[in-house]
């Protein structure tokens, strides 16, 4: 049965490591913006009034902002059942990336006030395991991949491409008489 359910949880490990991975690089660009737009007076403000409130309040500061993102995908969901498949695919990535960058912001403000609750602590202690596990569990294949992908840009495996394209060629023109140029 475990064998079974292996694929599963390499491909949920995967999945939380996609998000993990939004999550970090999203963050910076968050942050960009916040430089650049007076979100940054808007964080300072939301800062004290984070800190001025419970932690259980603090909740649903963290949890509110991600209900104006649920049209957003509402919409793409109505774009998919119409077969726009371009225009729900572009909303729908938008949606998710800034509903993660939204998240990461909200997120860093309200931190210290959420981890004073010992239920929200937990949780996040546990997520942070299931990150390390989710790396032991991908990280072994990720860098197989890597290997093989440089194996492909060496020169080795360019001379091997070269060789069955020109086998390719000669089995192709012994079969028709003529090179598939022509």
């Amino acid at each position: 049965m475990r064998r079974l359910l292996q694929p599963l949880w390499f491909l949920l490990a995967l999945i939380f490591l996609i998000e993990a991975w939004l999550w970090d690089r999203l963050e910076p660009i968050v942050q960009w913006f916040v430089d650049r737009i007076p979100l940054a007076r808007f964080k300072i403000w939301l800062s004290h009034r984070v800190d001025s409130l419970s932690p259980a309040m603090t909740l649903i500061v963290f949890a509110v902002p991600v209900i104006p993102l649920f049209p957003l995908k509402l919409m793409g969901l109505w774009l998919l059942t119409h077969k726009y498949w371009l225009s729900a695919a572009l909303v729908i990535v938008f949606g998710k990336l800034l509903g993660v960058g939204v998240t990461a912001f909200i997120f860093d403000v309200t931190r210290p006030k959420l981890l004073k609750m010992k239920w929200f602590r937990t949780l996040y202690e546990w997520m942070l395991r299931v990150r390390a596990w989710a790396h032991a569990l991908v990280d072994p294949l990720r860098a197989k991949v890597k290997r093989w992908l440089r194996h492909l840009r060496s020169g080795s495996s360019s001379r091997f491409f070269r060789v069955v394209s020109r086998m390719r060629r000669r089995a192709y023109t012994a079969r028709t008489g003529s090179s598939p140029a022509e």
